[in-house]
């Protein structure tokens, strides 16, 4: 790995030690134990699947709150992009990126060391919580998570992390491009706002153009112009979360957008399997993998072919 390990273990202590990444930590950690003991009020061993109970816990807002899927795909990106938007520009300004290179270590050991000790950071941050609400879960209701449950929060996880990983490869690239830690983190948040919320805006003007819509419009013409919209909002990793998690965290859940009536023919009303939920979302998973690998694939090309005197 030529140095790789000894950049890993340095970030990680940086990056669990770092007061910013702990207020956040803190932060979610507290509205998401909170949200979760008012949701355990609204379930009950009663509910629709009582067999998923537990799943449904990480979904289901209570307490005036929303649900913890809610807060992680809302400070995600904060997580992301604290953890990487000064990652290479704030070492380079004190002169010790310059000094790191110098030393008997191969340069992609840098970037591939800071991304993983800020992916491991992300995925131990995930993990405790989850741990937490697992604790909230047996505590107030009584439910032990069964296999299928714990498959589920499983792949739940692994999305949560993919998506934070894409938001902290972004941050690292425009540390890279910008040259002021501050110019890096601004760019990232108005790449996040638009992402996250005025894609939305953005989708149905296109749609609307695309596809105009009367109130005599067909079916096929709507279900035309919702399958247009729903493809522009899905470039966003917080509209592929939302729908992976939705489908993973609620087994009733079989499609998205529109059904046509052919889709609803032989159609059981019955939990699905976890296998049966993957294939649900599996594009918008593989479209989660694919943005969060070419994000750090350009970053790591744009870090490979900077001059070191540049740097």
């Amino acid at each position: 790995m030529g140095g790789a390990g000894a950049v890993f273990w340095k970030e990680l202590t940086d990056y669990l030690g770092s007061k910013r990444f702990l207020i956040i930590f803190l932060i979610i950690v507290a509205v998401s134990l909170f949200s979760s003991y008012g949701a355990t009020e609204s379930l009950s061993p009663e509910t629709t699947y009582p067999e998923y109970l537990f799943v449904m816990l990480l979904s289901s807002s209570g307490g005036g709150l929303p649900s913890f899927l809610f807060f992680i795909s809302f400070f995600g990106p904060l997580i992301g992009i604290v953890l990487g938007f000064d990652a290479i520009n704030s070492e380079r300004s004190r002169g010790t990126l310059s000094l790191l290179l110098s030393q008997p270590i191969y340069r992609d050991a840098v970037i591939n060391g800071k991304f993983l000790a800020g992916l491991a950071t992300v995925a131990i941050m995930i993990a405790s919580i989850i741990v937490m609400i697992t604790g909230v879960s047996i505590g107030k209701l009584g439910v032990v998570p069964n296999g299928q449950e714990v498959a589920r929060v499983v792949l739940f996880f692994l999305a949560c992390v993919l998506y934070v990983a894409f938001w902290l490869s972004l941050a690292i690239l425009f540390s890279l491009v910008f040259a002021r830690s501050s110019t890096s983190a601004l760019v990232s948040i108005a790449v996040w706002i638009f992402l996250s919320f005025f894609i939305y805006m953005v989708a149905g003007v296109i749609a609307d153009e695309m596809v105009p819509l009367t109130q005599q419009s067909a079916i096929e013409e709507i279900a035309k112009h919702e399958s247009i919209r729903s493809m522009i909002m899905r470039l966003s990793p917080s509209v592929l979360l939302e729908e992976i998690s939705s489908a993973i965290l609620n087994p009733s859940i079989r499609l998205f957008g529109i059904a046509m009536e052919s889709q609803l023919k032989g159609l059981i009303v019955s939990p699905l399997s976890i296998g049966q939920s993957v294939m649900v979302v599996w594009p918008q998973f593989v479209a989660l993998v694919a943005l969060s690998i070419i994000c750090f694939a350009v970053s790591y090309v744009a870090f490979m072919r900077q001059e070191i005197r540049s740097i």
